[in-house]
C-alpha cells in the first residue's frame, strides 16, 4: 500500500481539516489514492517533519503557536508523543536536522526562528527558559509571565528599512523555511524581509553567520537545497527562482536568477512551494493564483535554471507538491482535493492529470516511512 500523511488547516484557520489525514491507494494504482480520514485530532496541523531514523512525525500546529511530535503507533496511526512545545506566532514550516537531535521551527506571524531539541526517544525537549519559570512562579506563588523560548534565534533587522509593502504596508519580518546545508549550517528565508539568513548551530540555539539580501519586494518563501551545493530559493512576490552558492571562504551569494515562468503574473500569482525530482535534473514551483505548475531545467553544474513548461496544477490554491515514484502530487488548499499528475521523464513537463483525491483542506504531504 502506498500512504501519505496529509497535514490540514482546521476551523480556525478557515479549513475543514480535522487533524493529520491519511492519502493511501494500492501500490501500482495511484488513481485508487483516496483520503481515510483524519489519524490525529491535531488543530491545523499545517507542516510535517520525519524523523530521520524513528517513526516520529513532528508537525507546525500553526494557529496554536506550537510544535508536537507524533509517533506512530500502528500500520496507519500516529499518537501524541509528549505535548506541543511552544514555537511562535504563525509556526508554519518544520525542518529536522540529519542527526534527529533538533528541529528548526520557522514563524511566519512573529518572524521567530526557534531551535527545539530532540531526545533519544523523538520527542521535543521542553524549553529550559520556561520551565524554569514555571518553577520560579510555582515556588513564589506569582503568575507566569510569558517568555521566549529558549532556542528563539536573534530576530531579523529590515535592510530596507523605510520601504513599505506592495499593500502600502508597513514591512514585518516573516520566517517560512528552513534547508540544512551540506556543510552543518542553516539557511532559513524571512519573507517579509527579503533575506536569507546563513546559522551556525550550537547547544541549545543557532548564531546568526551571515545573510544573503534578495532584491526589495521578492519574499522569499521556501528552498531546495541541490547535490551540487547550489541553494534554490523560490520567491512569493516575485515570482522567482534565485540560485545561491557559496564562495571559498564559506559566504554565500546570489548567481542567478529566474522567473518561475515567462507567464507568470506579479501580484496574481504566489509561488509556494519548490520541489526538485530525485535525479535533481527538474524543479517544479506552484502558482498559487493562476493554479499552475510550472517546471524548470537545471543548468549547467546547478548554477543557473531554465523555465520550460507551465500546466494545470488540477486544484485550487496549490499550497505544497512533491515528487513521488515520477508523479508530482498537489496539495488544493481551498479545493480541498490533491492531484496526482504525470510527469515526462525525458522533458521533466508536467503531463496529465491523473486522479484527483478528496481531501479536506491539504496543506502538506508527507510519504508515510
Amino acid at each position: 500500500m502506498i500512504r501519505f500523511w496529509l497535514g490540514g488547516y482546521g476551523p480556525a484557520m478557515d479549513g475543514s481539516a480535522e487533524g493529520i489525514g491519511l492519502l493511501a491507494g494500492d501500490e501500482g494504482a495511484p488513481t485508487a489514492l483516496e483520503y481515510r480520514g483524519a489519524v490525529t485530532r491535531t488543530s491545523s496541523p499545517s507542516w510535517l517533519a520525519q524523523h530521520p531514523s524513528l517513526d516520529v512525525v513532528y508537525a507546525a500546529l500553526e494557529g496554536d503557536a506550537g510544535v508536537q511530535a507524533f509517533a506512530r503507533s500502528g500500520e496507519s496511526a500516529l499518537r501524541p508523543l509528549g505535548e506541543p512545545v511552544a514555537a511562535g506566532d504563525g509556526v508554519c514550516h518544520v525542518a529536522v536536522s540529519s542527526s534527529g537531535s533538533f528541529l528548526i521551527a520557522s514563524c511566519y506571524g512573529d518572524g521567530r526562528v526557534v531551535r527545539i531539541g530532540i531526545d533519544a526517544q523523538g520527542q521535543l525537549v521542553p524549553d529550559a527558559v520556561n520551565k524554569a519559570a514555571e518553577l520560579r512562579a510555582a515556588l513564589l506563588g506569582e503568575p507566569l509571565e510569558e517568555t521566549a523560548p529558549a532556542g528563539v534565534a536573534a530576530a531579523a533587522s529590515d535592510p530596507y528599512s523605510g520601504e513599505l509593502t506592495a499593500t502600502g504596508d508597513a514591512r514585518s519580518s516573516h520566517a517560512h523555511s528552513a534547508a540544512f546545508l551540506a556543510d552543518g549550517r542553516i539557511a532559513t528565508t524571512d519573507l517579509g524581509f527579503d533575506l536569507v539568513r546563513i546559522w551556525r548551530p550550537i547547544a541549545g540555539g543557532l548564531v546568526l553567520d551571515h545573510e544573503v539580501l534578495l532584491p526589495v519586494g521578492t519574499g522569499p518563501r521556501h528552498m531546495v537545497a541541490h547535490p551540487s551545493g547550489h541553494l534554490h530559493v523560490v520567491t512569493e512576490y516575485s515570482c522567482e527562482v534565485f540560485t545561491l552558492a557559496a564562495g571559498r571562504d564559506g559566504t554565500w551569494a546570489v548567481v542567478s536568477s529566474v522567473l518561475a515562468s515567462p507567464v507568470a503574473e506579479i501580484g496574481v500569482d504566489f509561488p509556494a512551494e519548490l520541489a526538485r525530482t530525485r535525479d535533481a535534473r527538474f524543479l517544479y514551483t506552484a502558482l498559487r493564483g493562476s493554479n499552475t505548475i510550472a517546471a524548470l531545467r537545471v543548468r549547467g553544474g546547478g548554477e543557473a535554471l531554465e523555465a520550460i513548461a507551465l500546466a494545470d496544477s488540477g486544484v485550487d490554491w496549490p499550497r505544497h507538491h512533491l515528487v513521488h515514484e515520477g508523479k508530482l502530487l498537489v496539495a488544493g488548499q481551498r479545493s480541498d482535493t490533491v492531484a496526482l499528475i504525470d510527469l515526462d521523464e525525458r522533458t521533466g513537463a508536467p503531463l496529465d492529470i491523473r486522479h484527483i483525491a478528496q481531501a479536506p483542506a491539504p496543506t502538506h504531504i508527507l510519504p508515510v516511512r
